[in-house]
C-alpha cells in the first residue's frame, strides 16, 4: 500500500493500493490489480484498464475512461469528460461532472440520495 502526499510531476501506472492526498501534474493509469484513490487533485487524464478500479474523492482535471472489466466510483469533481468503454461506474450524489458522461458500454448507474424520512407521529 502505498500514500503519497505533496506534488508528483509526470505520468503514473498503478497496479498496487495507491491513495493520493496530494497533487498529480500528468495522466493516471490503473493497471490491472491496481486499486486507486484519489483524494488530491490530478492534472490529467485518469484511465482505468481491466481488473483496475478507482474512488474518486478528490479533483481530475481532464477525463477520466473506464475501460472494459474496471470498476470506477465517481464521488468527486470532474473536469472533462466521463467515458465509460464496457466498465462498471457508479456516479454518486455527491459526483461532480463539468464534461459529460458518456455511457457508451458497460453498466453506469447513477446513485439517488435516499429520501428524507420523516419523522413518525405518535399516536393520540
Amino acid at each position: 500500500m502505498r500514500e503519497v502526499r505533496g506534488q508528483i510531476t509526470g505520468d503514473l501506472v498503478i497496479s498496487e493500493l495507491y491513495t493520493l492526498w496530494g497533487r498529480l501534474a500528468g495522466n493516471v493509469t490503473v493497471a490491472a490489480g491496481g486499486k486507486f484513490y484519489l483524494r488530491g487533485s490530478v492534472f490529467g487524464n485518469l484511465t482505468v484498464e481491466a481488473d483496475g478500479r478507482a474512488h474518486i474523492f478528490g479533483n481530475l482535471q481532464g477525463r477520466l475512461i473506464v475501460m472494459p472489466g474496471a470498476k470506477v466510483i465517481h464521488g468527486g469533481i470532474v473536469g472533462g469528460d466521463v467515458i465509460n468503454r464496457g466498465g462498471r461506474l457508479y456516479v454518486e450524489p455527491s459526483a461532480n461532472t463539468l464534461g459529460k458522461v458518456k455511457a457508451k458500454e458497460g453498466e453506469t448507474v447513477f446513485q439517488r440520495e435516499a429520501p428524507a424520512k420523516t419523522p413518525k407521529r405518535k399516536p393520540r
